[in-house]
């Protein structure tokens, strides 16, 4: 526990760092010269003159002889400042700072400031606490208790410093409560660095390397200031410690800021604002705090968003985020994550992107669990509806909806693009395999685009895979087909009173095949349940399986030659048999989604495997490893739409005679698309209920518009009209 102590007046704002720390040769100032934007020659010491009108001011200096200032300065901007240690004072004119409707005079007023150097035209008024740190150029510092900079500043990183001991170091508890998945928040992480260093504990090197890479990447020398970027404002604040701002930030009214990295620059200016409290983390660049916001040990990726009294504790939030109203804790969230409801709760969840969670929606809430240390796993587009309630364990496929309900048990959803509902009359769990396509489409045809619009980033580090029908959702669906096959296959043994137990998955899988694939009428009578998807007695009863296998076929049938197509697009010569051998290849059956990213399985064990051998030796360096992987990834994706063309085709190969009925079925496919996005939105306004509030049709026209002027509809009737015409195009090639 710190005590008070008692020191002589001469030490205030000098011996920053301990000697103990200071190489043998250099001062305290050694660091905080390295960081500062001028050089020592630029520095001057005051001229008699200059100090009678700053005591004429009623400034105070312990020792005037350590205020050093450039060859273009005005005393008479400074007033009732009181200076300690050693301050540098750049130019300061006769003119004044705007930003937004607040204008300062450029100077310094009322403030009390220790060992700082400050830049040209700042404008310093009431900061009644100001120590060591660094102020870039047209600065707003205004009434401010206090900001100040420790000799141990580690600016948010999970690092230690010189001479401290391993339990300082901070920690982010991902996924897991009970910290078995913890990891070192540090400037710079991305989420698929989060999931890398999260995901594979079973690999105890790489943990340790990780931690390696991590701690050397930061400077562990004590006596690093705080700095403040360029043309930052910082206003109506109470305290800010160990904190350094990047160029361009606002920051107003905010309660308490410590351990901070607020990374910022103009093309992306970050804003902190009203009675937030952040200690501990990581602030990406545009980022947006707004209303009482709370954030301990976090990192928040670029252009992410928390208002209105959002809690992000423990959490990685990714990129393109928005979280309101809420609390999030001990989780890893890739990026296009929307949660804004006062009455929603996520917890210990691997959230794999582009997922909305609903009001009400509790997830791994410790009222439905027995112990703090279970997990959720949602694939990418996972919707929980009104009022969810989940309980760990659960994991869910990629773009699974959660209809309303208590879901008094753990589940595993394997089924991609379902609805999941709880049938409490029933007693009983019921899923739709295929769900969006067939009944969602316009919400599932406007997804891809939707986050594409809306990437705001202009630093795209983290790489993002947004389209809906990727390699990993493709190779969901293939999954999905054979449990469907299997299911089916037990599902007539069972009505035709034969024992399944016996029968192998092989059999199984053949029957379900050959009822799945020929007239609906069979299967359509058959009570099919799915197996090992509840931890529960009770039955879970798998709808309209007919429909969703034709449904997921027709999915990877427009995957795959939406991918075919890209690779002709690509290469504007190339024929079918030209394609066919640049794609040709087996089938990559094993996708990560890696922060967004999706990278082959082997690849993933290949960045292990570097890491650990040390060809891989720091964070700069897997970034450009996953950079590497992202710029082959189109024709990794190409090459898999192709081989799932393949496997799909009864022939086993794309001969002229295949290639030419894929083009026309998949024609189809888009124009079904295109009826499908209008249908699904048009029963929006055929529904009676959403009349009732209107006079007339008019009335409701000028109010919601309607599906035919709808853009988004417009949009997929104008590219179901291109891809027709790009499809006549690839015809002639042969």
């Amino acid at each position: 526990m710190n005590e008070m102590q008692i020191l002589p007046i001469e030490s205030m704002g000098r011996e920053f760092v301990p000697i103990a720390f200071l190489p043998k040769g250099q001062d305290e100032y050694y660091l905080r010269n390295a960081q500062s934007p001028r050089s020592p020659q630029e520095w001057r010491s005051l001229k008699a003159g200059e100090i009678e009108v700053l005591v004429r001011n009623r400034n105070t200096a312990d020792k005037w002889d350590s205020i050093l200032v450039t060859e273009q300065f005005t005393p008479n901007l400074i007033r009732n400042c009181e200076f300690y240690g050693l301050v540098r004072i750049g130019r300061l004119k006769e003119v004044h700072l705007t930003y937004h409707d607040l204008t300062v005079p450029v100077g310094l007023t009322n403030s009390r400031i220790i060992s700082c150097d400050i830049g040209d035209d700042v404008a310093i008024h009431s900061v009644r606490y100001l120590a060591h740190y660094i102020i870039g150029d047209n600065v707003i510092l205004l009434n401010i208790d206090e900001m100040h900079t420790s000799n141990h500043a580690k600016f948010g990183n999970g690092i230690i410093k010189d001479g401290e001991e391993e339990d300082v170091r901070i920690w982010m508890a991902l996924i897991n409560e009970y910290g078995g998945r913890s990891v070192m928040p540090f400037d710079g992480m991305t989420p698929g660095d989060a999931y890398l260093w999260a995901k594979y504990r079973d690999d105890a090197k790489l943990m340790s390397r990780l931690g390696e890479i991590t701690q050397r990447q930061f400077d562990p020398r004590r006596g690093f200031y705080g700095t403040v970027g360029d043309k930052c404002v910082i206003k109506n604040c109470r305290i800010i410690k160990d904190v350094k701002v990047g160029p361009h930030a606002y920051i107003k009214g905010a309660n308490k800021l410590k351990n901070l990295t607020i990374n910022s620059s103009r093309q992306e200016p970050s804003q902190i604002g009203e009675g937030v409290e952040m200690v501990n983390g990581i602030i990406g660049y545009g980022c947006h705090v707004f209303y009482g916001c709370k954030a301990v040990r976090f990192v928040m990726g670029d252009c992410t968003n928390l208002k209105y009294g959002a809690r992000l504790i423990h959490s990685y939030l990714g990129d393109n985020s928005t979280i309101s109203c809420c609390e999030v804790l001990y989780d890893l969230i890739f990026p296009a994550h929307e949660q804004h409801h006062n009455n929603s709760f996520l917890t210990a969840a691997l959230v794999k992107g582009q997922c909305n969670i609903a009001a009400g929606a509790t997830m791994g809430s410790n009222h439905n669990s027995r112990s703090s240390d279970g997990e959720i796993e949602a694939g990418r587009g996972f919707w929980p509806g009104l009022c969810v309630s989940l309980k760990h364990f659960c994991r869910f496929a990629s773009f699974v909806l959660l209809s309303k309900g208590d879901y008094p048990a753990e589940m595993d959803i394997q089924l991609p693009f379902s609805l999941v509902s709880n049938d409490t009359v029933g007693d009983r769990l019921v899923v739709m395999p295929a769900y969006w396509w067939m009944y969602n489409m316009y919400a599932l045809a406007r997804n891809a685009g939707k986050f594409h619009a809306r990437d705001k980033r202009m630093r795209k580090i983290q790489n993002i895979e947004f389209d809906t029908l990727a390699p990993d959702t493709a190779e969901e669906i293939f999954a999905c087909l054979r449990l469907l096959e299997r299911w089916t296959g037990r599902a007539k043994l069972r009505a035709e009173g034969k024992p399944t137990d016996a029968a192998d998955e092989g059999t199984l899988a053949e029957l379900g095949r050959e009822l799945l694939t020929g007239g609906g009428e069979t299967v359509d009578g058959l009570e099919i349940l799915g197996e090992s998807v509840e931890n529960s007695s009770r039955k879970v009863v798998i709808l309209k399986v007919h429909e969703a296998y034709r449904a997921y076929r027709q999915m990877l049938h427009y995957y795959a030659i939406k991918g075919v197509l890209s690779h002709m697009q690509d290469n504007p010569s190339a024929d079918l048999a030209a394609t066919c051998k640049a794609l040709a290849g087996q089938r990559q059956k094993q996708w990560v989604n890696f922060g967004g990213q999706l990278i082959p399985a082997e690849d993933v064990e290949q960045i292990k495997a570097d890491i650990n051998s040390g060809e891989l030796d720091s964070w700069p360096a897997i970034h450009e490893r996953y950079d590497q992987l992202w710029q082959r990834y189109p024709l990794d994706k190409q090459r898999h739409a192709l081989a799932t063309l393949v496997d799909l085709s009864a022939a086993g190969k794309i001969t002229p005679e295949v290639w030419g009925a894929v083009l026309d079925e998949v024609i189809e496919i888009q124009q079904y698309i295109c009826r499908q996005t209008y249908t699904t939105r048009q029963k929006d306004y055929d529904n009676p209920f959403r009349r009732i509030t209107f006079a007339n049709e008019a009335e409701m026209a000028a109010v919601m518009g309607t599906a035919e002027d709808n853009s988004f509809v417009k949009q997929v009737q104008q590219e179901t009209q291109d891809f027709e015409r790009l499809i006549k195009a690839v015809r002639k090639r042969g």
